[in-house]
């Protein structure tokens, strides 16, 4: 047995003990001023997640400090979380253009040339809690994009905001120095004063899939080609801006098939997952696309979240066997959430972003659309098929609970888009 140790090394063990005190003292200190001073900072690369009491979604951000951020001019007041909020009836400043003075609103979104009877679904305000959004200014935006390529990348609801920002821009331009043309995916605005160009390109899944066609894309079995982003992707290269949008098309149920080769294949690998877990893998090859290919100090990402439908009215506490169908205003509820949105997607959503230090803005739409019931196209649209004597005598059977009129709601969003692109 070892004899103990004498009083002076006994003191000497304890002076070497107290030594790392300081140390250790001085670290956590170090820890606690960096984590107060720049925890915004943290959060915000690994991605921010508050739960909203209402509605139990997260809030997710992966955007950096404003002053770090391509196209910031400013900041979002203090605590102000502009997509929590009310509708105003607004009549003096809504719509923010005419349906007739903008030609490139497709038919399948022109209510009132399709015979709407009210325009009340036009003169709504969206109301943040505490603030207000920043006017959009279709100057400022136009000379942001000197030179530069702005680019929609989705589905038919992303296509509706895309052209509800021509919608918004095109009025500032002079007819002779404007144009558009389509050419297969890609549909390209130009504004040829700025060398600027607005695009929209058609990918629903993001990822390669049986439904690219942008125009014949109606297939009842849908696949899509895992690791395939590259093959849209490469298209999207060069854009300062990107706004993504996927959901609708996921939809399908429970399940999704996922190639694993190649769609030329004589025999295909085809699996099935969990429709979440497909879901996932889009948006982890969306990140990745993006960190690649993206600078995060000359560009800007912005995701989508899911835009709700209405098929379903007792929901709101109307007719047990009807929708959007005559529906002239918004759901009062600050909590209804409809069926149209799945949560568990919301959740996929959290827990990739929150993983990713990409430098993506997360525009959360979902919940101030839910209350949005009236704003659907219904049945006042162009029919790209003859309707039948029973669906004209049923008009619920028909109608379109999935697409928004405009002007309307989707200038909304875009309203969210200037502001966070402006003012993070």
């Amino acid at each position: 047995m070892k004899p103990p140790p004498s009083s002076s090394a006994s003191r000497a063990i304890l002076l070497r003990k107290a030594r790392l005190s300081p140390y250790l003292f001085a670290l956590l200190v170090f820890i606690f001023l960096v984590t107060l001073l720049y925890g915004e900072d943290f959060s915000c690369t690994f991605g921010q997640f508050d739960s909203d009491h209402h509605s139990h979604l997260h809030t997710i951000s992966t955007e950096k400090n404003s002053e770090k951020l391509a196209f910031a001019i400013g900041e979002t007041e203090r605590g102000c979380d502009v997509f929590k909020g009310r509708w105003v009836r607004d009549k003096k400043a809504r719509p923010l253009y005419e349906e007739w003075e903008c030609p490139y609103i497709q038919p399948q979104l022109t209510c009132q040339e399709h015979g709407r009877p009210e325009k009340e679904y036009q003169h709504w305000r969206w109301q943040p809690h505490g603030c207000s959004l920043p006017s959009f200014n279709a100057t400022l935006m136009l000379e942001s994009l000197q030179g530069k390529r702005m680019l929609f990348v989705g589905d038919s609801l992303n296509r509706g905001q895309y052209v509800s920002m021509i919608c918004l821009l095109h009025r500032v331009i002079p007819e002779d120095a404007k144009s558009m043309k389509t050419l297969g995916s890609l549909t390209v605005f130009t504004a040829k004063d700025y060398n600027a160009t607005i695009e929209f390109y058609w990918a629903p899944f993001l990822l390669e899939s049986n439904s690219d066609d942008a125009v014949i894309h109606r297939v009842t079995d849908r696949l899509v080609r895992k690791g395939s982003i590259n093959k849209h992707g490469k298209n999207w290269k060069g854009a300062d801006i990107i706004v993504f949008n996927t959901y609708l098309w996921w939809m399908t149920g429970l399940r999704f098939k996922i190639l694993q080769g190649s769609f030329d294949d004589e025999e295909k690998d085809i699996v099935t997952l969990p429709t979440d877990d497909a879901y996932r893998m889009a948006m982890k090859s969306m990140l990745r696309w993006v960190k690649k290919n993206m600078d995060p100090n000359k560009t800007r990402v912005f995701f989508t979240s899911m835009s709700p439908s209405h098929e379903k009215s007792f929901e709101w506490g109307g007719d047990p066997n009807g929708n959007c169908y005559n529906e002239t205003t918004p759901i009062e509820d600050p909590e209804y959430w409809g069926s149209g949105s799945r949560r568990s997607i919301m959740g996929v959503i959290s827990e990739v972003f929150s993983k990713s230090r990409v430098p993506i803005t997360f525009l959360n739409i979902t919940q101030l659309s839910s209350y949005r019931k009236d704003a659907h196209t219904s049945i006042y649209k162009k029919q790209w098929s003859p309707l039948t004597p029973k669906q004209l005598a049923n008009p619920v059977s028909y109608a379109d609970c999935v697409h928004w009129c405009l002007p309307g709601l989707q200038d909304t969003w875009n309203e969210l888009l200037f502001a966070k692109l402006f003012y993070p």
